[in-house]
């Protein structure tokens, strides 16, 4: 039976610390990025997508370097919203403060779009053939896939922390539930690359 191997790749480390301004990839980013094309140089992917965001849009673009060939696609579906209205009663402080953060747009609209890209990428294929996928995105999204695969409660998206031009695979089948390959798999990068897009405490 098919399957789709969805690849999921968080944007490369971005021009400085500014997260409510779209910027690019920093100089260390670029090498991130390009590092995780020649990992995947030789996967036969179907197509690469990635959010509309420069650090996302300049990631997909380094890598794709090593796929010739594979069309290249932005879509919203891969773009940096909140995955889940989740109540912040009872949860850390930096948790609450996170999501205290966002509007109540956004926090309608994320979970929509949200949704929508949960059931344009991670189902079975509709073919008889295997397809591979690679989505370059943000952490919480790569977060809420991974989150819905093990079928954890909807919540148990926070603290599931990305590096930067991280890995992590997903295999949907149809003759069971979802196989978690890969999480965050950063062997591509030398140690200095690594947990970027991470608190300090959180390098290991």
């Amino acid at each position: 039976m098919a399957a789709r191997l969805l690849y999921l790749a968080r944007n490369a480390e971005q021009d400085g610390d500014r997260e409510t301004t779209p910027v690019g990839l920093s100089e260390r980013g670029r090498r991130q990025a390009t590092l995780l094309g020649e990992r995947l140089r030789g996967v036969p992917f179907a197509a690469v997508h990635h959010g509309p965001l420069p650090r996302a849009a300049q990631t997909a673009e380094l890598v794709a370097r090593s796929l010739p060939g594979t069309p290249v696609y932005a879509t919203e579906l891969a773009g940096d919203h909140l995955p889940h209205d989740t109540d912040p009663a009872g949860l850390p402080p930096a948790y609450a403060n996170l999501l205290g953060g966002y509007s109540a747009a956004e926090r309608v609209d994320g979970p929509r779009v949200t949704a929508a890209a949960v059931r344009r990428f991670a189902a079975p294929p509709d073919g008889d053939e295997d397809v591979r996928e690679l989505v370059v995105t943000h952490s919480f999204l790569i977060a809420w896939f991974v989150r819905h695969a093990l079928d954890a409660p909807p919540a148990r998206w926070l603290g599931l922390n990305q590096h930067n031009a991280g890995l992590t695979v997903i295999r949907f089948g149809s003759a069971g539930p979802p196989n978690l390959i890969a999480h965050n798999d950063v062997a591509h990068l030398p140690p200095e690359l690594r947990a970027t897009g991470l608190p300090p405490d959180y390098r290991v």
